[in-house]
C-alpha cells in the first residue's frame, strides 16, 4: 500500500530510493544536451523541484561537489514540475495533508530539517509558481538564481511559508539581491516558455522523478545517477567520464564554509567539513551560544546562519 501511494502522489517520496516520483511514466533516455562550456569538461543537468524533500535532501552532497568538483563541472538546474496541482492525477493524490507527517518523516531520514506543518497550515497547490519563478531568476544570474532556490527551500521546509505566493517568492529574490520588478515581469513572460522547456526536455531525458543528475562529456557519454545518495556515488559518475578530473581542496574553516554557504545545517557542515555529526551540531550550537551565529530551530532540527552585523 505504501510503495501505491508513493508512486500516486508524487509528494510522497521513496525514502529507499531517494526518489520524488512524478506521475508521468513515459520515459527516453536519449540526450541531446550538449557541454556548453569550453573550460569545464563536464556538464551536470540536475533535474529538481522547489519543493522536493529528497532534493533538500541531497544539498549536502551538491554543495562539497561545488566546492571539490566545481572546476570542472558546468551545472545547469532544470524544473522538472513535481506538484502542477491537486487534481491532475485523478483520485490517486489525496490532500496536502496526507503529505506533513511524511516530511516530517523524510527530514529524520536525510537528517535535514523539514516542518511538514506546512502541508497543515499554508498547503501548496502548485510547485509551478516557484519553478518558473527560478527561471526568471536565471535570466538575470545564475549564482543569484541557484541562491534564490536555496532561499525559497529554507522558507517552505523550515518556515513553513507557501513559496507559490508571491510575498514570499519576491522576499526570496529581495534576500539575494535580484531585481523583483525584472522578475516579476519575466515570470509573467519569457520564464514560463523556459519552463516548458525544461519540462519538454525532461521527457526526452526520460525523468520520473527528483533528484535526477545527469552527468555529461563532450562527446556526450552520459552518467545517471537517479536519487539522493551518498556523495561517492556523484563522484565516481565524474570521474568515470572524466578520471583525470582534479579535485579542488578547500578549507575546512568553519568560516570559509559559512563565508561560501551562508547558512547551514548540521549534517550540511558535517559533509563540507569532515567533522563527525554529533561534534558539528555541538560546535554550531557552541558559535551559536556565543553569539557569532543565528539559529532557526524547527521541531525536526536546526539551521544556522552567519549573524547579521
Amino acid at each position: 500500500m505504501k510503495n501505491e501511494i508513493i508512486k500516486n502522489n508524487p509528494l510522497l517520496c521513496d525514502i529507499e530510493t531517494g526518489v520524488c516520483e512524478t506521475a508521468d511514466e513515459s520515459s527516453n533516455t536519449s540526450t541531446k544536451s550538449k557541454v556548453g562550456s569550453k573550460e569545464k569538461s563536464l556538464k551536470l543537468i540536475y533535474y529538481t523541484d522547489p519543493i522536493c524533500s529528497s532534493c533538500w535532501g541531497i544539498e549536502p552532497q551538491l554543495r562539497k561537489l561545488k566546492l571539490e568538483y566545481g572546476n570542472a563541472l558546468e551545472i545547469e538546474y532544470r524544473m522538472g514540475g513535481l506538484l502542477p496541482d491537486w487534481s491532475y492525477n485523478s483520485g490517486g493524490i489525496g490532500k496536502p495533508s496526507d503529505v506533513a507527517s511524511h516530511w516530517d518523516e523524510v527530514s529524520v531520514h536525510y537528517d535535514m530539517p523539514i516542518d511538514g506543518d506546512l502541508w497543515l497550515e499554508d498547503p501548496l497547490d502548485s510547485s509551478y509558481p516557484p519553478s518558473i519563478a527560478f527561471k526568471a531568476a536565471q535570466l538575470q544570474d545564475e549564482e543569484k538564481a541557484q541562491w534564490f532556490m536555496r532561499v525559497m527551500r529554507e522558507l517552505v521546509f523550515l518556515k513553513k511559508k507557501n513559496i507559490a505566493k508571491w510575498e514570499h517568492m519576491s522576499l526570496a529574490a529581495k534576500l539575494v539581491g535580484l531585481d523583483v520588478e525584472q522578475l516579476k515581469t519575466d515570470v509573467e513572460g519569457r520564464a514560463k516558455e523556459m519552463f516548458e522547456d525544461d519540462l519538454k526536455l525532461g521527457r526526452e531525458l526520460g525523468v520520473r522523478g527528483f533528484p535526477t543528475l545527469f552527468f555529461i562529456d563532450e562527446t556526450e557519454n552520459k552518467e545517471t545517477v537517479y536519487g539522493t545518495r551518498p556523495y561517492a556515488f556523484y563522484e565516481m559518475a565524474i570521474l568515470k567520464l572524466n578520471p583525470n578530473a582534479i579535485k579542488s581542496e578547500y578549507s575546512k574553516n568553519w568560516e570559509f564554509l559559512f563565508s561560501i554557504y551562508p547558512s547551514l545545517t548540521a549534517k550540511e557542515y558535517s559533509e563540507l567539513s569532515g567533522t563527525p555529526r554529533n561534534e558539528s551540531e555541538a560546535f554550531l550550537n557552541e558559535l551559536s551560544a556565543q553569539g557569532t551565529l543565528d539559529k532557526w530551530t524547527t521541531k525536526n532540527g536546526s539551521m544556522w546562519t552567519i549573524k547579521e552585523q
